[in-house]
């Protein structure tokens, strides 16, 4: 099928970013919020942005004014009913997506793809919420999904090659580079990320090294563009302990428990940029 038309479920920094990228690649895209101020505000967000890469000289105002004109915004979910995909980006919680997929499945026609942005939760738990589970796939963004290359295209038992084709396709449109991978938790990149930016708290707090050293560490030596305690700030320490303990639920390898201090920055509200303050204090920037 061509997918001309995508909606995408939550509003924030992933839910925006997957809009932006449809929109920039000629498709129509509506965000539904569970409220219509976050629902407009993210709009608004989106406008500011690309109004700042107009002043870069990355866009021109016709390019920007048209990518805008193609995102609609609504609080209404009956709203995506003529989608022919929608993509869920709301919180990492199994419950919480089971229960939207359940009311989209109500909602949308039924040659609707829907698709899951999830790092790591099992994706054929939510296809056998619907009674499409033939056309339930994971559509894994990455952060942010306008800049960033990658999409891993997620397969549960459950789904067939046309919905998975179909879901390469988009990522191509969005000029992706797609990868299929297994429904297995933390897919590849979580799969191999996550023990690496574990470890690297766990070097913190045993006092091999100082935060500004570990991250200079891997920056010098290992060419990273970031370093792995910056990284778990920008990804949010909250979110990074929910895909550990999904890791490690499904595959038992000590790797995969969360380091204490990680659990007790989370505790404390330390998130990471989200909150102003993680491994790196942003209140001052």
């Amino acid at each position: 099928m061509d997918i001309k038309r995508v909606g995408v479920v939550g509003s924030g920094i992933m839910g925006a970013g997957i809009a932006e990228t449809a929109a920039r690649a000629g498709l129509d895209a509506v965000i539904r919020s569970r409220r219509e101020e976050s629902a407009r505000q993210t709009l608004a967000d989106l406008e500011r942005s690309l109004a700042g890469q107009v002043e870069r000289g990355k866009l021109t105002e016709v390019e920007a004014t048209e990518i805008v004109g193609r995102v609609a915004i609504t609080a209404d979910l009956a709203e995506l009913a003529d989608c022919d995909l929608v993509v869920e980006s709301i919180l990492e919680d199994l419950d919480a997506k089971k229960h939207l997929f359940r009311d989209l499945d109500r909602v949308v026609g039924p040659a609707t793809i829907l698709a899951t942005n999830t790092s790591t939760l099992p994706v054929v738990e939510l296809a056998v919420e619907t009674g499409r589970p033939e056309a339930v796939c994971g559509i894994h963004f990455f952060n942010p999904a306008p800049a960033m290359t990658l999409v891993e295209i997620v397969r549960p038992l459950t789904a067939s090659d046309e919905t998975i084709e179909a879901a390469r396709r988009f990522a191509v449109t969005c000029g992706k580079q797609p990868i299929v991978v297994k429904d297995q938790a933390g897919f590849i990149v979580n799969h191999l990320l996550f023990p690496y930016l574990n470890n690297a708290v766990r070097l913190l707090e045993q006092g091999v090294a100082s935060r500004d050293d570990i991250d200079i560490a891997m920056r010098g030596g290992c060419n990273m563009p970031m370093g792995p305690l910056a990284l778990l700030d920008l990804v949010g320490l909250d979110t990074s302990v929910a895909i550990l303990d999904a890791l490690y639920d499904e595959f038992r390898d000590p790797h995969y428990a969360a380091v204490p201090l990680l659990r007790r920055m989370v505790t404390a509200g330390l998130l990471g940029r989200k909150t102003g303050v993680g491994f790196y204090d942003y209140r001052r920037q």
